[in-house]
């Protein structure tokens, strides 16, 4: 550890280990101080890497291949015997995947210069030139006071608690808890129709879980099209999860080996009983001992660090990022302003594209979007036009027994510019892409009409969503425009 450092980021998350990287390939000393615990031991990569985006999907992968082998492989003429599922193997898994890719960020901040300070960082003074950290250690909570000609917070956000639900580790967990069950609970309550809700119960319910999902809002998917909110709704209902919206829960409490939930539906109320209840009603800013009494820096009203479009805070030289600032919660949101962070550091004119940015739930078929929804463009004043393609029609999809959902993109009928592109299906994360990278090159809906899809993909969808926008798919009966 040095006494001055060009650049000292709080927080090892994928935003800030990021940032640190890209801070010493451009030629900065710095230092990425991650106060996180994992198993006991000092790891990198933030929420994401130990207990969010990178352990869910392993478990999701593990429970799908379980599920389609269990039901789903018969009707391709393949016969299995008896399928069973061992947990303890399952989340062994998991963890062997998490400790690889902790250890991978650990040796890129080793390999480009970087030095990883374990422990707590406080911004204790960001006015001056110098701006002044105390560092204070994992091992001995020893205190030493750095300095920095700039700072990056990077520091992430946890769980949000409800005192109607308050968790004991045990029978009510968060989302980290319900990633560690070593059994597969019979019934599994989730309070939170969100993406760790939505992924969470499905998990468990491909693994024999019956699964309940409170949603105190009126609408499934309230930030999702519309019309990909109502399909996906239909699917997941198909296939188990019990989705109760408009239903607040009042009360959760421990009695035995049981948690009782008592919910509230249109006045009524109703008490249910599980083994297993996970709190996932969302996630809230990080900042314990992230800033001292004359930090100076400017926080919002609803305790976020106040930033301008390129992340920059009131105080020169200290920006934040990610989960600490405005937009969505999201770990790619989060690189990418600590990439921009660094780049305008450095004197570059680095910016993220916020319309563009991705949102993607990864149930099965997953769901996901970029840019405007159908109503967003309405209401913002465009003359919208729209166009969707449904899977059933589409023959890779058909072939590989994926052929649920749909793609739909959202267009300016005046300019023909793409505004948005939906997607519930197979790999839709992946296929959002597409429209993303569309939008950032101003593509109109000509364009993806005119672009040859190879034959055959699922990505056929897209084109062929594209030419329903002018009434043109070829492979869906068109209704014909009344002159």
């Amino acid at each position: 550890m040095k006494e001055n450092y060009d650049l000292v980021v709080i927080g090892g998350g994928p935003g800030g280990y990021e940032a640190a990287i890209r801070g010493a390939q451009l030629g900065m000393s710095v230092a990425c101080i991650e106060k996180r615990l994992y198993k006991g031991e000092p790891a990198l990569g933030g929420t994401c890497l130990n207990v969010g985006c990178i352990p869910s999907k392993a478990l999701l992968d593990s429970s799908h291949r379980y599920e389609a082998t269990k039901h789903e492989l018969g009707e391709h003429g393949i016969s299995t015997g008896d399928v069973a599922i061992d947990i303890e193997q399952m989340i062994a898994r998991k963890e062997g995947i998490v400790k690889q890719l902790t250890g991978g960020v650990a040796a890129l901040l080793k390999g480009n210069g970087v030095d990883w300070l374990q422990g707590w960082g406080t911004l204790v003074d960001g006015k001056g030139a110098d701006k002044q950290i105390k560092f204070t250690a994992l091992s001995d909570e020893s205190e030493t006071t750095i300095t920095a000609k700039n700072v990056i917070l990077a520091a992430g956000s946890v769980p949000i608690e409800i005192p109607v639900a308050k968790t004991d580790g045990e029978r009510i967990v968060d989302s980290t808890g319900a990633l560690d069950f070593t059994e597969v609970p019979k019934r599994l309550g989730i309070i939170g129709a969100g993406v760790i809700g939505l992924e969470l119960g499905s998990v468990w319910r491909r693994l024999g879980a019956e699964v309940v999902v409170y949603e105190a809002l009126p609408t499934f998917l309230a930030a999702a099209d519309k019309d990909v909110a109502k399909e996906a709704s239909k699917l997941l209902k198909k296939q188990g999860l019990d989705i109760r919206v408009d239903t607040k829960v009042t009360n959760a409490e421990v009695q035995g080996d049981e948690v009782v939930v008592t919910s509230e539906y249109k006045g009524d109320s109703v008490e249910t009983r599980f083994d297993k209840l996970i709190v996932c009603v969302g996630r809230r800013a990080y900042s314990e001992k992230l800033l001292g009494e004359n930090s100076g820096l400017q926080l919002t009203e609803r305790g976020l660090v106040d930033v301008d479009d390129q992340c920059k805070t009131n105080l020169d030289g200290v920006y934040a990022i990610g989960d600490l600032v405005r937009g969505p919660m999201l770990a790619h949101k989060a690189m990418e302003e600590g990439m921009m962070a660094v780049e305008r550091i450095h004197g570059e004119k680095a910016q993220v594209n916020y319309d563009t940015i991705i949102n993607v739930i990864y149930t099965h078929p997953e769901i996901a979007w970029v840019g405007m929804t159908e109503q967003e463009a309405a209401e913002a004043g465009y003359e919208v036009k729209t166009g969707s393609f449904n899977l059933a029609a589409n023959g890779r999809a058909l072939a590989q027994s994926e052929a649920q959902g749909s793609i739909k993109v959202v267009a300016d009928a005046k300019t023909d510019r793409l505004l948005g592109m939906h997607a519930v299906s197979v790999g839709a994360g992946d296929i959002v892409h597409q429209g993303m990278i569309a939008m950032e090159f101003v593509s109109s809906i000509e364009d993806l009409q005119l672009m040859t899809f190879a034959h055959p993909t699922v990505s056929e969808a897209v084109h062929e969503a594209a030419l329903s926008a002018d009434g043109r798919a070829i492979h869906a009966i068109q209704r014909k425009k009344r002159k």
